[in-house]
């Protein structure tokens, strides 16, 4: 019975990367960006992308990194009514002193942790003052 639990916590985890992954794509985030914000390999995105019935392991890094991407969206989805803003923001140059005139996009797309969760603060806030 274990392995039938482990199976479908890795084929969860596939949903939640794939939905991370389109969320990625819909903010017009490159395959390296995409990359280097979920740390995971080409491989694995192309796996992924391509079968929808792939599962994946991940460590505690990545879905964390998942979970925040999806937490991003979800909060752009509060912030903004229109579809267009949910998915513009993330590629728009921002002047906030945390950004200092590059899009939250790049900042994610550095790769390090502290950028992606720093990133999903700053969008955070943006919720609370709406």
């Amino acid at each position: 019975m274990k392995a039938a639990s482990a199976e479908l916590t890795q084929n969860q985890l596939a949903v939640g990367l794939r939905a991370a992954m389109r969320i990625l794509d819909g903010w017009n985030a490159t395959a390296e960006q995409a990359s280097r914000i979920l740390r995971i390999s080409t491989v694995t995105r192309q796996k992924v992308s391509r079968d929808s019935n792939a599962s994946v392991r991940l460590d505690l890094d990545q879905q964390q990194r998942i979970s925040l991407v999806l937490n991003i969206h979800a909060s752009l989805r509060t912030v903004f009514a229109n579809q267009e803003n949910v998915q513009g923001f993330p590629s728009l140059e921002n002047a906030n002193d945390f950004f200092e005139g590059r899009s939250p996009l790049e900042v994610m797309a550095q790769g390090d942790m502290i950028s992606l969760y720093e990133t999903y603060r700053h969008i955070e806030t943006l919720q609370q003052a709406s």
